[in-house]
């Protein structure tokens, strides 16, 4: 069935992301920084395993997660793994689980690996303790090709509903919000999610969130959802 969203690569700082169509799957993933000796080297294969199994162990559990495990700073691994916070503890295990599955496979070879789902987000990386640290150099959204009835309306409507998420999320450090309002043009609600990843602090948070509304007012004006990954910042119909 052809998808009603297609998807919008953004290339920062000459970094590519490489997406793929919306699905309950991996949405995007993203390898770099190759590593010269990885034939046979079972310790750093078996850190990257142990950490994302930690991950996957403690961010079902609690939603989000940071990990680290290895010798010397320059080998190794620090990983974390974040969910949706609408998402049930069930469907939070299962995306987690599979990005841990997927990643090695995806990204054999490379230093730098993560994957976006819609209901989570997983990241490792070998010799860089990025927790706390905004990345503004990847970014991926997705795009409903229709245009909505009464465009104008709908999209005042939809900058209200991701202006009030953000102003939640970034409020007192909370780092998630929801909102959702009546548009009664086309009968539907628009339901509005703006969530950064809890290492970030909440000015880090902040900047994010404003990026994130800069793009949505590039990108997403007038169409029927519209989906932004590096944090998650989203709108949808219901």
């Amino acid at each position: 069935m052809t998808s009603k969203y297609h998807d919008l690569l953004l290339s920062f700082s000459l970094s590519l992301l490489f997406s793929s169509c919306f699905s309950a799957g991996p949405i995007a993933h993203y390898c770099g920084k190759g590593l010269n000796d990885t034939n046979g080297n079972t310790t750093l294969s078996n850190d990257i395993s142990y950490v994302l199994a930690d991950l996957v162990a403690r961010a079902s559990a609690g939603g989000f997660a940071i990990s680290s495990y290895g010798g010397v700073r320059s080998e190794k691994v620090y990983g974390l793994a974040q969910c949706r916070g609408d998402v049930d503890a069930r469907d939070c295990s299962a995306c987690l689980a599979d990005a841990a599955r997927r990643l090695p496979a995806t990204c054999p070879g490379e230093g730098d690996a993560r994957v976006w789902y819609d209901y989570c987000f997983a990241r490792y990386e070998v010799g860089v303790d990025f927790a706390g640290a905004a990345d503004f150099g990847l970014a991926t959204i997705l795009i409903n090709t229709q245009n909505a009835t009464n465009p104008e309306a709908f999209d005042a409507a939809a900058g209200t509903v991701m202006g009030r998420a953000a102003a939640r999320a970034g409020g007192a450090g909370a780092g998630f919000g929801t909102e959702e309002e009546r548009f009664d043009a086309i009968d539907v609600t628009i339901y509005g999610l703006a969530q950064c990843t809890r290492d970030l602090r909440p000015l880090m948070c902040a900047q994010c969130l404003s990026s994130a509304v800069g793009m949505f007012r590039e990108y997403c004006r007038f169409r029927q959802g519209c989906q932004y990954y590096d944090i998650y910042f989203m709108y949808e119909l219901r």
